[in-house]
């Protein structure tokens, strides 16, 4: 890639997440390469926006600016880019295909940074748990595999992949109470998935120097659990890991970056929500999941939804509020909201008529959305959107399928039912046990 001579011309496209972090470990302080500029896409509100001073380092005295990726044919050109470095995830194999084309159309190179690169060396043992497809239950595993360890004497503590939506300028976060949550500069994205962490009293960290997260990390606990978002891969070199398929979604398994490369590399493979689904869709996963890795050990394991006020679900029309990243770009019709209503003979009601600004868009973005409301929360004014929008939803009652305890950062003015959902082994081996074993721990903490 890079040669003799001048700084090769580099151009990172991202999404918030993976983007950072390989500019912090691999180009921050890499004399052979001129990062001119980040994409976004994805995520709103991060375009037209730098990556700090701060956090960019001593060669990028005015930190990064960060283009909308629709304009990468212009950038290309205008910032004479001579290599293209993808850095996201969860997206089809032919959309990073389309990327690199107009990338070696213009004249550059196209790269992927592989874990040999990019991936951080903890002194605490590591199991990564990650997804063939966002909203599979990643965090679902983790959250099972944290009680599991804590049950047999570890000390676990959560990291998860960065969502600096709001500020650039949290190195590193810590929640491990409600309050922690809530109270903080997040996004209703980020809080979804911290929130489902600290519920079970768990702690979990986060941030955007991985170096630092890491560091935090391993003073606090004695070992880590990678919650992988957005199906990436671990930004931790793993001592185990867990890949998690959803046979809800069929055929997908080899047809989205990363996730692909998640199940190749996985020592398990998790089958989840077996019980959502019907019994040729979890023999045709677990078919995908052999042919694709040989080796790994495949097991099942249920997502099992419970509600907090059955009594002002059941039977009623209902609005149901779904984990947002899930039924947008993560291609879900709806998601266990909408089976926990149905569960209790509950009537989904359309939110569409009722939807305003960002929310109504939403739904000409992924019309393949079913009568569910994304919990769309990436700033103060998307926040208010959502509350307008499911307060003008006629109802009896509001459903909220996200982790996200969305009643204590909106008013929501009809009664809420939360829904939460447990990981639950399905067969003779337990994935607890099957991680023990293959940390070669014992039940003993260190």
């Amino acid at each position: 890639m890079a040669g003799n001579g001048s700084p090769r011309r580099a151009l990172i496209l991202g999404a918030a997440g993976r983007d950072f972090h390989d500019f912090n470990v691999f180009f921050r302080h890499n004399p052979a390469y001129r990062v001119v500029g980040f994409t976004a896409t994805q995520i709103p509100y991060i375009a037209q926006r730098t990556y700090p001073p701060h956090l960019a380092g001593a060669l990028y005295p005015e930190g990064i600016f960060i283009h909308p990726e629709e304009e990468l044919p212009r950038l290309l050109r205008e910032l004479a880019v001579q290599d293209v470095f993808f850095a996201y995830s969860d997206v089809s194999h032919a959309a990073v295909m389309h990327l690199a084309a107009t990338a070696l159309a213009a004249g550059a190179s196209f790269h992927l940074l592989g874990p040999a690169d990019t991936q951080l060396t903890a002194s605490r043992p590591v199991v990564a748990v990650l997804g063939a497809r966002t909203g599979a239950g990643k965090s679902t595993v983790t959250r099972y595999l944290y009680k599991a360890l804590q049950a047999a004497g570890r000390r676990p503590v959560a990291v998860r992949h960065p969502m600096p939506y709001g500020r650039f300028d949290r190195v590193v976060e810590r929640y491990a109470t409600d309050d922690d949550v809530v109270q903080a500069p997040i996004t209703v994205e980020e809080m979804e998935e911290y929130q489902q962490h600290v519920d079970q009293g768990g702690v979990v960290f986060a941030g955007v120097d991985y170096a630092e997260v890491l560091r935090a990390a391993e003073r606090e606990g004695d070992l880590i659990l990678w919650d992988g978002g957005n199906n990436d891969m671990a930004f931790f070199r793993p001592d185990v890991t867990v890949t998690v398929a959803d046979p809800l979604r069929p055929a997908q398994e080899e047809a989205y970056f990363p996730g692909e490369a998640n199940i190749r590399a996985a020592d398990i493979l998790v089958v989840n929500k077996v019980n959502a689904a019907a019994a040729e869709q979890v023999e045709t996963a677990v078919a995908a999941l052999r042919r694709l890795n040989p080796t790994a050990e495949i097991l099942l394991m249920e997502s099992v939804e419970s509600v907090d006020h059955p009594e002002r679900v059941k039977g009623k029309r209902v609005l149901v509020v779904e984990d947002g990243p899930s039924v947008t770009h993560g291609g879900l019709k709806e998601a266990v909201g909408a089976r926990a209503a149905r569960l209790l003979g509950a009537s989904l009601v359309d939110p569409r008529p009722a939807a305003v600004g960002s929310l109504r868009r939403g739904y000409e973005q992924f019309p393949h959305l079913g009568d569910v409301l994304p919990a769309l929360g990436y700033s103060a004014e998307q926040l208010a959107e959502l509350e307008r929008s499911i307060n003008g939803v006629e109802c009896e009652a509001v459903v909220l399928g996200t982790p996200a305890n969305l009643a204590r950062v909106i008013r929501i003015g009809k009664p809420v039912a939360r829904v939460r959902f447990e990981a639950r082994d399905k067969g003779s081996r337990a994935l607890g046990a099957a991680v023990m074993e293959r940390l070669g721990l014992t039940g003993e903490s260190s």
